[in-house]
């Protein structure tokens, strides 16, 4: 074998055996039984993307993720103009995957669309391998924020929207940047998705009303925090990002024990708030039919 070749291969093998290496037990595998664990439910979430981290530093290194990125691009494209793909289609207009690496490398497409995205990769029908991407919470109007609508951004949203609720309902910027990095997003570098992922987040979100950015009171020097905003408030709910978070995890949202309470309290507020809405719709409809019946 040349030398350049026994190279690489020493490499990919080195990468291979650090992928496979049993990692530390964390209160990841204690979500199978919530009742044993009394961790608090932030370090659960990080702890749950820690485990992304290996497959997220190999990505650029590793050629079966180089073809996942490129299948990526091409599910994000069939899902943008509407259309459902089929493996036949996969395998003729993405040469660079073969037939024995398309399980593996569409398994860990669709698990970046999950977690990025918000997406689901479908197979509706098995016999002849057609596949759909559906969104997980169905969010349209969150899906596709950019000035373009090129890029669904949900996953990426409901990720940040997650972290803040699980910090309290606020989170600093360095917080939202630690869970960011684990997936591979970060400041200082152009996103190969989502391009400057900083402007994103402070500019665009915020502009669109998802997120608020503001200083830390009293900090020096300046720090900066994100909360919800008043379209994530109206769109979605504490709710919804529990379930959104649970459903990545493969875990029901009551793991969470203490933002599920608050999720809960908040899902009863805003039935009530909808009573209200409509008590009061209906007592002005009454009032202007007495009103014009008796003029």
């Amino acid at each position: 074998m040349p030398r350049g070749q026994k190279s690489k291969h020493r490499a990919r093998e080195k990468r291979r055996q650090a992928r496979e290496e049993p990692t530390p037990s964390t209160s990841l595998h204690s979500l199978d039984n919530p009742e044993d664990s009394n961790e608090d439910p932030t370090s659960q979430v990080e702890e749950m993307l820690k485990d992304l981290q290996l497959t997220t530093k190999d990505y650029q290194e590793d050629s079966v993720d180089e073809r996942v990125a490129i299948l990526v691009h091409y599910l994000l494209y069939k899902y943008q103009i509407k259309e459902p793909v089929t493996k036949v289609e996969i395998l003729k207009n993405v040469s660079q995957i073969s037939k024995n690496q398309f399980v593996e490398v569409l398994k860990k497409a669709s698990e970046h669309l999950e977690l990025i995205f918000g997406l689901d990769v479908k197979e509706v029908d098995p016999y002849k391998n057609i596949y759909v991407l559906v969104n997980k919470l169905d969010l349209d109007q969150v899906a596709e924020v950019d000035d373009h609508g090129s890029v669904p951004t949900t996953g990426l949203l409901m990720t940040i929207l997650g972290v803040i609720f699980t910090k309290g309902n606020r989170a600093t910027e360095e917080q939202i940047w630690e869970v960011l990095n684990m997936m591979g997003i970060y400041a200082g570098s152009l996103h190969f998705f989502f391009g400057d992922a900083k402007k994103l987040i402070t500019k665009d979100l915020v502009k669109e009303k998802y997120l608020q950015y503001q200083q830390v009171p009293n900090s020096n020097p300046p720090r900066y925090e994100f909360t919800w905003g008043p379209r994530a408030h109206a769109e979605t709910s504490k709710m919804e990002v529990l379930e959104f978070l649970a459903k990545i995890h493969n875990c029901p949202p009551s793991v969470f024990t203490a933002c599920y309470a608050e999720a809960l309290k908040d899902q009863e507020e805003r039935a009530q708030a909808r009573a209200a809405s409509r008590a009061r719709l209906a007592a002005v409809a009454n009032l202007r039919s007495r009103v014009s019946s008796s003029s």
